[in-house]
């Protein structure tokens, strides 16, 4: 299962990024790291971004970047 995939109040561990170079290491610099519980705050009313909740932090992502991070729901 993928992030973007989640819907809002669903909630999620990270279980891997399916990305490299520059998106990796931003993904990893915002807390996008392995065992990372993760919940969907909040959708944007066309489904893009998507607010999440991630180390008590509230980050918005794409939903492009979102599909390639492999989850496991709570």
């Amino acid at each position: 299962m993928y992030l973007n995939e989640l819907k809002k109040g669903q909630k999620c561990t990270l279980v891997k990024i399916h990305t490299s170079g520059k998106l990796r290491q931003k993904l990893l610099d915002m807390g996008f790291i392995f065992g990372a519980d993760i919940e969907v705050v909040r959708e944007a009313p066309l489904y893009d971004p998507m607010e999440l909740r991630i180390h008590n932090y509230l980050i918005s992502l794409r939903r492009t970047e979102a599909g390639m991070l492999e989850v496991e729901a709570i």
